[in-house]
């Protein structure tokens, strides 16, 4: 039943439907328009679905989506890169009756069409790759699954998202980004230009085999005699502790993970005994080449709470990222396993006991401590927050062999 895409329990995970079922009737929009409910159009020879954001008059008025002069557009950038708009692909808006004026879609009409229509005709269709036309689309396709802020308004949410290729691990399908038509229509030449780039990069996916990432394998150890060993080759490192900063009383780093290739990963409590930690702080003075996101992390909480200076530090994600890509808020760990691994969210759950009250803050800013303890205190809690500590390694590892290939390819000579 599942074929790639969501189970029936899976579908009902992503919709926003705590306090009322959204349906065409709570949105309301059907009741005005020429064209209700508009249907999906387009033959999908190619398997490609593009999502735009709402019709305009004139697709209301022929009941299908890019009949003015967006579409026309649209359908001339394809031609050029050899698609055809209506023979090769399926379309549909991410709200799919128009809009009074033309206007933005409000929150609640989006969330009602998206369980309505979006998320099922992406299922039932099974693209290959999904095309999301502006920030309403990437607001209908992502929201639900990214738990925190899209980044900006309206253009520059589309601004921080479009150019990427993402190899989505719930849709099972490359997922591209970019500008709506109609903003490219009104903007500068630099702006079309981005947009076919952008455009012919989505496309230039269809050939490349899906990249799908494997479940890591999580060793949870206690001994931490098993860490000998780790003195060859890359691995990438990450600590769960009590804050941000590590110099104020009562800090601690509370576990530590090591993923030692793309597949396994060993994840462990931090003894609290000297004698106990001295494996670990082997390995952090060994030659191993080390690996973090946002090192200096790391390395701050190493020296002040494990009398430790790391040694020989090979990469650091976030720096890379920012290096291949210098625009704002995209060269974190989270928002990197997205647009590289196609990992949506993972982390939603621990990251509200990752932050400090705002009491606290308020009294002890950058040194105020977490809400950590609340988590593990909780049945399960600890398991949780060591599962979390080994997913942000293993991640921060396959992250990183991706770079450094993208880094080799870039400085390869001609």
């Amino acid at each position: 039943m599942r074929e790639g895409f969501f189970s029936k329990e899976d579908i009902q995970s992503l919709t926003v439907t705590q306090s009322r079922r959204l349906s065409c009737f709570t949105c309301g929009l059907f009741k005005d328009v020429k064209s209700p409910k508009m249907e999906p159009y387009g033959k999908f020879k190619k398997k490609v679905m593009i999502i735009g954001e709402v019709p305009g008059e004139r697709d209301d008025r022929n009941g299908k989506p890019w009949q003015g002069k967006t579409g026309r557009l649209l359908q001339s950038i394809l031609k050029d890169i050899g698609f055809d708009l209506f023979e090769d692909c399926v379309s549909l808006n991410a709200v799919n009756c128009r809009t009074p004026d033309d206007r933005n879609p409000t929150p609640n009409e989006l969330n009602c069409c998206r369980d309505v229509k979006v998320l099922k005709t992406i299922i039932q269709y099974k693209p290959k790759m999904i095309l999301l036309l502006g920030s309403e689309a990437l607001k209908s396709f992502l929201a639900p699954r990214w738990k925190k802020s899209l980044g900006g308004k309206n253009q520059a949410i589309t601004t921080k998202w479009r150019g990427w290729v993402i190899p989505d691990q719930d849709y099972k399908c490359w997922v591209c980004p970019t500008f709506h038509p109609s903003y490219v229509e009104k903007s500068e030449n630099e702006v079309k230009e981005i947009w076919k780039n952008d455009l012919a990069r989505a496309f230039a996916s269809m050939e490349t085999p899906f990249r799908k990432n494997k479940k890591p394998n999580i060793h949870y150890i206690e001994d931490l005699e098993d860490l000998f060993g780790l003195q060859e080759g890359m691995v990438a490192f990450d600590y769960e502790t009590t804050g941000l900063k590590p110099h104020a009383e009562g800090h601690r780093i509370v576990c530590a993970s090591i993923a030692y290739n793309e597949n396994d990963v060993m994840v462990f409590p931090m003894p609290k005994k000297k004698s106990l930690r001295k494996p670990f702080i082997d390995f952090l003075k060994g030659d191993t080449k080390k690996v973090g996101a946002n090192i200096k992390f790391e390395d701050h909480w190493s020296i002040a709470r494990l009398r430790t200076k790391v040694n020989n530090w090979h990469h650091d994600t976030m720096l890379m990222a920012h290096i291949f890509d210098n625009r704002q808020g995209i060269s974190g760990l989270k928002f990197q396993a997205y647009v590289l691994l196609g990992i949506a969210d993972y982390s939603s759950e621990i990251q509200p006991f990752l932050e400090a009250t705002k009491e606290a803050k308020k009294r002890d800013g950058a040194n105020a401590i977490n809400r950590i303890y609340e988590l593990i205190n909780q049945p399960g809690g600890m398991k949780k927050i060591l599962k979390y500590c080994a997913l942000d390694s293993i991640y921060e590892y396959r992250i990183a062999k991706l770079q450094l290939d993208e880094l080799i390819e870039k400085t390869l000579p001609f």
